[in-house]
């Protein structure tokens, strides 16, 4: 297990310098943009020279790498170029509400997909038949459109939640069950809409494998076998759907966070994308490596607890 567990974190750490590097390349060959971003279309080409040179633009790639990451190991980002303000304090103001977000969709998510797919597995016929089309019609409508009719619905029709995010510094837990009980449920429809049909899959190949013919032939009750056998034989595969799910929301929560003007770490990585705003971005790019890293590593050391094959691969 030890072994296995080093591999994953060696693995991971590869990912991480590799994303980053390639981040910053980006942004070292937009560069000469930059400036004239920060500045102004109007800025005179001195101007823009002087910016460059004031933000270290000037400087080559290597060296401007290598100051960045001298200061990432210390926990020292920089600040951004636009407000002033520490990168590690912009992002950990915004950072808290993402992953409120995120994390209750998901455990959501997993919760009614399971209770869908088990439902629809075992009951077969018109209910399996209505969750298949419900989950197919589901996974074809994007959460923003989602989150649209939502708004028009509950928020603009029938007044009973806000259409935007009224969650602030120091804002108590009804305004945050408030703000974030559309967009969750934005992302809750869409996400079980496309999780169903997989953990479908995986619970129908656990009943039809033989070690339940052999327990039902001996007479335990399909209720036991179905939550205490067939569940956790298919809770890999309900993992890795966890993992994805939380992946794929972590990235499809900026569309969201615009929708619902929600003050996280999507709207803020949209701001600093349009100003260039180049240390901003890194942090952000940062964190969210670190985050999906950290769900990835979980997932695989929970499927290598369940399942020991999983450990060699």
């Amino acid at each position: 297990m030890l072994m296995f567990i080093l591999r994953r974190v060696a693995s991971s750490a590869v990912i991480l310098v590799s994303v980053c590097c390639a981040a910053y390349a980006l942004l070292f060959f937009s560069s000469s943009s930059i400036a004239r971003n920060l500045l102004g279309p109007e800025a005179t080409p001195d101007q823009v020279a002087l910016k460059e040179a004031e933000l270290g633009l000037d400087e080559p790639f290597l060296i401007r790498l290598a100051g960045w990451w001298a200061g990432a190991v210390q926990g020292d980002f920089g600040t951004s170029w636009v407000s002033g303000q520490p990168v590690f304090e912009a992002i950990g103001a915004r950072l808290p509400v993402t992953l409120v977000l995120v994390t209750l969709a998901v455990l959501l998510t997993m919760l009614l997909a399971v209770i869908l797919a088990a439902w629809a597995a075992v009951k077969r016929g018109i209910l399996d038949q209505v969750i298949q089309v419900g989950s197919i019609a589901g996974t074809a409508l994007p959460a923003f459109l989602i989150g649209l009719i939502l708004v028009t619905v509950f928020a603009i029709q029938l007044g009973w939640l806000p259409a935007i995010s009224t969650i602030y510094p120091g804002s108590g837990l009804a305004s945050w069950a408030s703000s974030l009980a559309l967009p969750i449920l934005a992302l809750l429809i869409s996400g079980a809409a496309s999780t169903v049909m997989q953990l479908r899959s995986a619970i129908l190949r656990q009943l039809d494998a033989d070690y339940v013919r052999t327990l039902r032939s001996r007479g335990i009750d399909d209720r036991e076998i179905l939550f205490v056998h067939v569940l956790r034989s298919a809770a890999p595969a309900a993992l890795t759907l966890l993992g994805l799910q939380f992946v794929g929301m972590l990235g499809g929560v900026v569309v969201i966070e615009q929708l619902f003007a929600i003050a996280g770490i999507g709207t803020l990585a949209v701001s600093a994308t349009s100003t260039s705003d180049a240390p901003l971005v890194m942090g952000i790019v940062l964190y969210t490596i670190i985050i999906v890293i950290i769900v990835n590593l979980l997932v695989d050391l929970m499927n290598g607890w369940l399942n020991p094959k999983a450990r060699a691969s």
